[in-house]
């Protein structure tokens, strides 16, 4: 098996996952789950969380790490009641085919690109493990669409869950609690603004501010808000950690073909992006 260059399944996951995450912030996705009877706080999270079945709140909130268990609890499992989880499943998918054909247009969505993408990013997913994972777990027992796009979405889903599976772990490992987390990833930039964690996860703007103080005690975050040069240390061996429980989809594909499903990843985000996928105040600091 040839190596891989480094962190170049990282790269495949980041062209990857945000065409995975498309269907979150979609309108298709929110008419579909009003359609069901979702509340609308929950649908930031139960699209994800149905796969695991009719769970309550301590599942649902230690499989996601960063949500606030009484945010969760006030929604699960009561909505189980109003809409079963398969239904849920089944709405996300007719969701994302929606988005997919919206954002990327019907020529992409039937190209021999896609139907490529779609074969090696699945082929990744043969290395996958289910142990310690049960988010990627839950949704490796859900069926392989047929049509092309929805099976590359699909396998997205599952490259996704099962680095983010490794990256709790790591998260864990580092001693960052969830609105630690939260606060020290906002703090690189990447993260989502914090208008938008508040507004998501259930925390409050003083459980926000007592996480920065937390943050700040032991020297990770400065006086004004920054990442310090052991905050930024941190974070990057909570990244190399993730990638190193995140090794063997990418190994298993081998380094031309990451090289090649990167590639196309890159171009369908790259039109998804320019059709509008995202907020424009979703990342950043403020």
């Amino acid at each position: 098996m040839t190596s891989l260059p480094a962190r170049a399944g990282r790269r495949c996951h980041n062209v990857l996952n945000p065409l995975h995450s498309t269907v979150y912030f979609s309108p298709d996705y929110a008419k579909e789950l009003a359609a069901i009877g979702v509340d609308s706080r929950a649908t930031t999270f139960i699209g994800r969380a149905a796969p695991l079945g009719r769970v309550g709140p301590g599942v649902v909130t230690a499989a996601f790490y960063n949500y606030k268990y009484d945010f969760i609890a006030s929604l699960v499992p009561a909505m189980w009641d109003t809409v079963a989880p398969e239904d849920v499943v089944a709405a996300r998918v007719r969701a994302a085919d929606a988005t997919l054909r919206r954002l990327l247009g019907e020529d992409t969505l039937n190209s021999d690109e896609m139907a490529e993408a779609a074969r090696l990013a699945l082929r990744a997913t043969e290395a996958c493990t289910r142990h310690a994972r049960p988010l990627y777990a839950a949704h490796a027992d859900q069926p392989v669409p047929d049509a092309p796009h929805l099976a590359y979405w699909h396998a997205a889903t599952l490259l996704r869950e099962h680095r983010g599976d490794g990256h709790l772990t790591a998260l864990l490992g580092a001693g960052l609690d969830p609105m630690e987390a939260l606060v020290s990833h906002t703090a690189t930039g990447k993260g989502m603004a914090p208008k938008w964690v508040l507004a998501t996860r259930g925390w409050t703007q003083e459980e926000w501010d007592a996480a920065v103080r937390r943050l700040q005690e032991r020297e990770l975050v400065g006086a004004d808000g920054e990442l310090t040069e052991a905050g930024e240390a941190l974070r990057t061996d909570v990244e190399l950690a993730t990638d190193r429980l995140d090794a063997a989809p990418y190994e298993h594909l081998g380094a031309a073909d990451v090289a090649r499903l990167t590639e196309l990843g890159k171009g369908f985000i790259g039109t998804a992006l320019t059709a509008g996928a995202f907020p424009s105040d979703l990342f950043g600091k403020a």
